[in-house]
C-alpha cells in the first residue's frame, strides 16, 4: 500500500488536481444556474453505496472558506472542499444522454472500483 500526499496550493499540483467540465456539462449547469441565485456548483464526497463513496453535488451561493475554486468557464465555478481534493483531482464532469435518460457522470482517474449501478466508487 502506498500513501499519496499533496499540497493543494503547490504549483506543480495545479494541472494534476484540476477538476474540469465538458462542454455538455457546462451547458447543463448554465441552464440550472439561470434559475437560481447560485454562482457555482460544489462537488463533495460522502460515504455511501456498495463501493464506499458517492459524489455530492450542491449549488453554491456563498463559497466556504475550505473550498478550492476551479473556474471552468467565465460564468461557472466548481468548488471542491479541500478535504476531498485528493479523491477528485483530475476528475472531468460530463453530462450524457443515453436513450431517454440524461445523467451527470464523473470521469475520475482516482476511482479504483465502481459499483454496478454507477452510484458509488472507491479510491
Amino acid at each position: 500500500m502506498t500513501i499519496e500526499t499533496f499540497d493543494p496550493k503547490a504549483a506543480d499540483n495545479q494541472q494534476s488536481q484540476q477538476v474540469s467540465m465538458t462542454e455538455a456539462a457546462m451547458i447543463h449547469v448554465r441552464k440550472l444556474l439561470a434559475n437560481s441565485d447560485a454562482t457555482g456548483v460544489r462537488i463533495g464526497v460522502k460515504k455511501s453505496g456498495c463501493s464506499g463513496f458517492k459524489y455530492d453535488i450542491e449549488f453554491v451561493t456563498t463559497p466556504l472558506i475550505e473550498d478550492t475554486c476551479f473556474q471552468v468557464a467565465d460564468d461557472i465555478a466548481l468548488y471542491v472542499p479541500t478535504e476531498y481534493l485528493a479523491m477528485v483531482k483530475g476528475t472531468e464532469v460530463d453530462y450524457t444522454t443515453e436513450g431517454l435518460n440524461s445523467v451527470i457522470k464523473f470521469n475520475n482517474p482516482n476511482a479504483k472500483d465502481l459499483c454496478g449501478c454507477g452510484e458509488s466508487f472507491s479510491v
